[in-house]
């Protein structure tokens, strides 16, 4: 079946919003990329702009949504600055590749390297590659929120540890985390082409001993399976109404490491965390930006790294 593929330029605030509009309609939900040039080891401008891509199946609903959509944009637009929403008919043949040409091998942090699965790359000793095919599932690396979790990540994931990564997306915090170490991952997320995609990025990349990928989220009711280290890259409020299950599912001394918030709802995350005894111990931000490092002990020594 072909398809339509929208896609809009936007600042990292108006991305968002582009977004959380194309997730209520598109065939996996939103893409949100920031596109680099093809070299290795490319520096990732913050400040240049994102684009928001998503697809449409021509099927009897498309026009429907198509309208919907171009309503959306257009209204966004009065609001925010935004590109002018670019549409395409792209043939069964080509659409499910047609991303591929905005991604290259990008290095990320001290040790992680993001590498496209079609590309190659001789790593050096100390680099962890996560071989990554992002289909239509939120999370290549490019975006902020995704590095600043590796980053996170490298920073605070022991040996040996057992780690949920909920909202897993393309699967890539979880890889990353296995290759970093952790001796357990539970991988969910309530799309299921997230889960499909991630279970293929998980089995490329040879953890799939390590990394569980399940379709589903996490509340009170489920059972405290104590983990070492819970990464949440979803939206603001999302994080806010899920921290009490957030806490629940953590060891004592527990890790959080939360993302996905933009710089203006960050003390709307941090309120939440400290309602439920969670507290932050690092703010990391790029751009618009942040990732929390909260945790379940008694320390209060909150640091912050721009």
């Amino acid at each position: 079946m072909n398809v339509l593929e929208l896609a809009v330029t936007a600042d990292a605030e108006s991305a968002e919003a582009v977004a959380a509009v194309f997730n209520e309609f598109a065939y996996g939900g939103a893409v949100v990329e920031q596109t680099i040039t093809p070299e290795v080891g490319q520096t990732i401008d913050p400040a240049r702009p994102f684009t928001v891509r998503a697809f449409l199946l021509m099927d009897e609903t498309v026009e429907l949504k198509r309208a919907a959509l171009e309503n959306a944009v257009w209204h966004l637009g009065q609001l925010r600055p935004l590109g002018e929403l670019q549409i395409r008919e792209l043939e069964e043949a080509d659409w499910a590749n047609a991303w591929k040409k905005f991604y290259s091998i990008v290095h990320l942090g001290k040790r992680v390297v993001i590498k496209p699965t079609w590309l190659n790359y001789s790593p050096h000793a100390e680099e962890v590659v996560i071989e990554l095919d992002p289909g239509m599932a939120f999370g290549t690396g490019l975006h902020p929120t995704t590095r600043l979790c590796l980053a996170a990540l490298e920073q605070y994931l022991t040996p040996g540890a057992r780690m949920l990564d909920l909202g897993t997306g393309s699967g890539i915090l979880a890889i990353g985390g296995a290759k970093l170490g952790a001796s357990a991952i539970d991988a969910r997320d309530i799309d299921p082409i997230a889960v499909e995609t991630a279970t293929k990025n998980v089995q490329s990349n040879r953890v799939e001993s390590i990394v569980t990928v399940q379709l589903g989220s996490i509340s009170l009711d489920d059972p405290a399976l104590g983990f070492d280290l819970v990464t949440a890259n979803i939206l603001a409020e999302t994080i806010a109404e899920l921290a009490r299950a957030l806490r629940h599912q953590l060891a004592p001394n527990g890790i959080l490491i939360a993302s996905g918030i933009l710089v203006e709802k960050g003390e709307l995350v941090k309120a939440a965390l400290r309602q439920v005894e969670l507290r932050v111990i690092e703010s990391m931000q790029e751009s618009d930006w942040l990732a929390l490092v909260a945790t379940k002990s008694q320390e209060s020594t909150v640091n912050s790294r721009q």
